[in-house]
């Protein structure tokens, strides 16, 4: 059954990012034509939307369905035809205005028609004492410019109102940190000094400064990575619980291997309280999620209260210590509804694993979790839009491409390396109790991807996909040179071959890949200092057509280095997986006063201003695409999920897109304001106007630029709207 009251809200949100989106627009073309008025310009249209009029309205003639500019010429011509003058066409502006008021059927941007002045055709001129061509040059510019003003206005406006009230944001506090990621292997200029040994961010860690500039919410930490210049280092100061002093670090951007834009690898923190979807139906699939992470009694909206009877907790990384600290023991939790029910579960914290980073064709970065070089095979943890290419959840894949028994290292690099073609692929499904090879054609998307969230461990199977070949030793040191040192680990150097089924460890049998991890900690503890040999006896992988159960069963060794059982002997836990669904910490972004709101509005609007123009630095550097523009239609699917948030925040997207269309707008390009005031500039210094000719062919390669450009960034948007469906 459809969800009706979901379907409504979000048609709600939408019906007001429209309507937020026509003000703006509206805002921007009213500075035009009060400029306009102001100058003794005759305005001839005052429109939103493009294409023929839906309706209109014209002082003289009231209300029309359509447009009025036939009836109007009708009557002007009727009126003066006694009159050959000038003076006397002119006269009926006294009983009919010239200007009609029109809302267009095509509701995208709009425009103020002015006598003498088309974008679009720079030979419809006129000589009429109010038109265009006889005004001044310098009051031209102000009439050109009037509208980006007014939208540059409308968004300080805005964001004082925002602040004023106050924003709803993610504090500048660390929530996690991807391991083997910039953010995890960063080291603090300064930790030698306070004593600091481990490297990285840590969860807990409230940012400061980012390059220099307070950080207010956490967005500040990653639009400045996103917009950070190649191999230019992003500058963090951070306070940490139980630090004296705040740790400087100097973190190296990568690209994320996700959305590819640069990244830091970190996450917002987040609060203790369970998420609550607005929609029934988004309530009801986030409680059947709930129920498969084994919290079925835990409804949406309630509060994490106490952890082993522990109250001192304040984010989920608290949840994160306490099981990285509980040796794998169960942990009870306590959570606590509206009403106050009360609901304790008894769980088991998640098992950690080595990271091993690996880059992705491209240069995204990724980690591949492992024991000792072994890993588990690629698996489907949600099928989301890769559902319609005959992908489904709990599908693990046997093959994909030219690879037997991916690992998800070797699966993300088959796909990426495939990026616009189709890919063949077997894949094992449980289905009714048994198990079945499914074989499946995949279309990877241009951008590398299926349209699946991939699962890098199958905890229920000990079968192994691709072992990772080596592990870096020493990180590259960029300022020299040097390359990263590596070693192959255990399993490569054990010829482990992909689709191996591991029976037991040093004896002990394992039926879970978690097992495998036990058992080889278990095996190596109290090793001696030159390392270990652990014994796993295994299952070959079997022939294609033939049951597993006739391979034959072998023994191997593994041999351990030191670093190896180190490395083994440091893994510790990780929180349940009902850590990922509690809501995102929330701060107040809030002034102190009526001029402190209005000194953050101007300085908000002045860094949405600078960002823009960075956006465009940025893309011609190459650090940002094309793909990561949006258009109309992203736009709106953006300010739909913001309104989905409150008015707050629906105020503060309507500011953002003030800020852009002034700043877009007046960008010197052909067709655009700021191309239109170049034209009046050389008007003004050279005391004539730009030839005709020239203004033509300008027009006409800025106009097959800007539409190429539209039709980029909204192929753009349809595509990133069906690939999250």
């Amino acid at each position: 059954m459809p969800d009706i009251s979901g379907m409504f809200a979000t048609l709600i949100d939408f019906a007001l990012v429209v309507i937020g989106f026509g003000l703006i627009i509206f805002v921007h073309e009213l500075g035009h034509f009060l400029a306009a008025r102001w100058a003794g310009i005759r305005v001839l249209a005052f429109a939103l939307g493009f294409g023929p009029a839906a309706v209109s309205y014209r002082k003289g003639l009231g209300f029309r369905r359509g447009s009025s500019e036939q009836e109007y010429t009708d009557r002007l011509r009727a009126i003066a035809a006694g009159s050959t003058t000038v003076e006397g066409n002119r006269s009926t502006h006294h009983t009919i205005s010239p200007t009609e008021y029109r809302l267009n059927w095509l509701p995208f941007g709009g425009y103020v028609k002015m006598l003498g002045q088309e974008d679009l055709n720079p030979d419809a001129v006129s000589e009429a004492p109010d038109s265009f061509q006889r005004c001044v040059p310098w009051k031209k510019m102000i009439v050109i410019s009037a509208g980006v003003a007014l939208n540059i206005l409308t968004a300080v406006l805005l964001f004082i109102i925002v602040f004023r009230v106050g924003l709803p944001t993610e504090p500048p506090i660390i929530g996690g940190v991807a391991p083997g990621l910039p953010g995890a292997t960063a080291v603090a200029t300064n930790a030698q000094a306070l004593h600091i040994e481990q490297p990285g961010l840590k969860p807990g860690d409230e940012v400061m400064s980012v390059d220099g500039k307070k950080a207010d919410q956490f967005t500040d930490i990653t639009m400045a990575a996103a917009m950070a210049s190649r191999k230019t280092p992003v500058e963090i100061e951070v306070l940490r619980p139980g630090v004296a002093e705040a740790l400087h670090f100097s973190i190296m951007p990568a690209a994320d291997s996700g959305s590819r834009l640069l990244a830091l690898g970190i996450e917002p923190a987040r609060s203790l309280q369970i998420e609550n979807p607005r929609s029934t139906r988004q309530r009801e699939e986030f409680q059947k999620q709930l129920a498969k992470l084994g919290f079925a009694e835990v409804e949406p909206g309630m509060r994490l209260v106490s952890i082993n009877g522990n109250t001192d907790i304040k984010y989920s990384f608290d949840l994160s210590r306490m099981a990285r600290e509980s040796g794998g023991k169960p942990l009870e939790l306590v959570f606590v509804g509206e009403q106050g029910k009360r609901v304790t579960i008894s769980t088991r914290p998640d098992p950690q694993y080595e990271l091993t980073e690996f880059e992705l064709p491209g240069g995204a970065l990724s980690v591949q979790p492992n024991v000792a070089g072994l890993t588990s095979l690629l698996g489907v943890e949600s099928a989301n839009a890769a559902a319609k290419k005959g992908l489904r959840d709990g599908d693990v894949f046997l093959r994909l491409g030219t690879v037997e028994y991916p690992s998800f290292e070797a699966g993300l690099r088959e796909i990426r390396s495939n990026a616009g073609r189709t890919i063949e692929a077997t894949v094992l499904r449980e289905e009714a109790g048994s198990s079945k090879e499914v074989p499946l054609t995949l279309e990877v998307g241009r951008d590398g991807t299926v349209g699946f969230t991939a699962s890098s461990i199958r905890e229920g199977s000990t079968v192994l996909g691709v072992p990772v070949a080596r592990e870096i030793v020493e990180p590259a040191k960029p300022d020299s040179g040097a390359l990263a040192k590596t070693r192959a680990t255990p399993a490569s150097r054990a010829n482990i071959r992909p689709g191996t089924r591991v029976l037991s460890v040093a004896g002990h049998e394992v039926h879970t890949f978690a097992d495998i991890r036990t058992e080889l900690q278990r095996a190596v503890a109290g090793a001696p200092s030159d390392g270990a040999d652990v014994e796993l006896t295994v299952r070959a992988p079997s022939l294609a057509g033939e049951p597993e159960a006739k391979s034959p069963v072998e023994s191997l060794t593994l041999r351990l280095a030191p670093a190896d059982v180190e490395a083994l002997l440091a893994l510790k836990w990780n929180a349940p997986p009902i850590a990922a669904a509690f809501e995102l910490a929330q701060i107040l972004r809030r002034s102190s006063g009526p001029l402190n709101a209005v000194m953050l509005g101007l300085s908000e609007t002045k860094q949405m201003v600078l960002r823009v123009y960075l956006t465009f630095g940025r893309l011609f550097e190459g650090t940002l695409k094309v793909t990561h523009l949006q258009g109309p239609v992203g736009i709106a699917h953006v300010g739909t999920l913001l309104a989905d948030r409150g008015i707050i925040w629906l105020l503060f997207f309507l500011a953002i897109v003030s800020v852009n269309l002034a700043v877009v707008n007046f960008l010197p390009l052909p067709i655009v304001d700021g191309g239109q005031f170049l034209f009046i500039l050389y008007e003004q210094i050279f005391k004539r106007p730009v030839p005709v000719g020239v203004q033509n062919a300008v027009t006409l390669a800025g106009l097959v630029l800007i539409g190429s450009m539209f039709l980029i960034v909204t192929f753009n948007d349809i595509s990133n709207l069906f690939r999250s469906f």
